[in-house]
């Protein structure tokens, strides 16, 4: 029986680093079956991931993961390395929504498909009209209204659902509430939003009715991780389609919720296949 695990890691770069990696592999009896590195010559860092497989059997039992992680202490040390070990099991998410449905709808079906890279575990929403299309796919509902009075106990009942659900990743599927601060920074790392590509050119109300009567030619979104600095996060994928003057704030708004659909899927998929590494305000996807 073989088993994969994924090494992610992050350092200044200088000469030793694949060396030393290659070698602790090997010696906790490791076969690299994929491997991907960038040298930044900007930040001067290395980027890695890397996909490892161990062949197991009733004398040889699967690794401990957090036991190789341990050992791997005294690599990471030499080379001031940020790094994780991860398993191969699909990463749990809960998916946050408000009224409309389009990305919500595209992620099930991604999931139900098994080209997700994930398990969704469960549905939040400020509102109660996704609930039938989250039911239907069997999936838990949980209705957090939100007004200005009750925002902090909402967000309090939220991240005790995030842990109880024990998801890793959440996801803001045109979930219309600006997180507050304290809940963006608890978050950090493992939340992803999408937004239209009008912004910060097009704000408010009715982007597209905007973007129309400005003669925009072409339309996209934006996949970023949630940070304070509201839809500044680092971008971890964007999709645009080319449009023209044919096209009305209906059919824009049409155009714009495909792009979002398919920003956001692969924006999750790549990050619970831990190919998406922070780097300060940016990231490194290795596809």
């Amino acid at each position: 029986m073989t088993r994969s695990f994924i090494l992610t890691l992050s350092c200044p770069n200088r000469t030793g680093i694949v060396r030393a990696v290659s070698a602790f592999l090997f010696e906790h009896g490791c076969d690299i079956s994929e491997y991907q590195q960038f040298d930044d010559p900007v930040s001067g860092r290395l980027f890695l991931r890397t996909r490892a497989d161990v062949t197991c059997s009733d004398a040889e039992p699967e690794p401990d993961l957090d036991a190789v992680s341990r050992a791997f202490a005294d690599v990471a040390t030499e080379f001031g390395m940020d790094y994780q070990f991860s398993d191969g099991a699909p990463a749990r998410i809960l998916v946050m929504v408000s009224k409309l449905g389009h990305c919500l709808n595209d992620l099930i079906y991604r999931w139900r498909a098994g080209s997700l890279g994930a398990e969704i575990v469960a549905v939040v929403s400020n509102h109660e009209d996704l609930r039938p299309m989250a039911e239907s796919a069997g999936l838990p509902y949980v209705h957090i209204p939100v007004t200005a009075d009750t925002k902090p106990d909402a967000e309090a009942q939220l991240l005790a659902t995030a842990d109880a659900y024990d998801a890793e990743l959440v996801v803001l599927a045109r979930y219309m509430q600006v997180l507050s601060d304290e809940t963006c920074k608890a978050l950090y790392g493992r939340a992803i939003n999408i937004h239209h590509s009008f912004l910060p050119g097009f704000k408010g109300a009715r982007p597209y009715h905007q973007a129309y009567g400005r003669g925009v030619k072409l339309v996209g979104a934006t996949a970023h991780y949630v940070t304070p600095d509201l839809d500044e996060g680092p971008i971890i994928e964007q999709e645009v389609i080319r449009i023209d003057h044919t096209y009305d704030p209906s059919s824009l708004q049409m155009v714009g919720r495909d792009a979002e659909a398919l920003a956001l899927s692969r924006a999750v998929r790549w990050h619970c296949e831990r190919r998406v590494l922070l780097s300060g305000t940016s990231t490194v996807v290795f596809r």
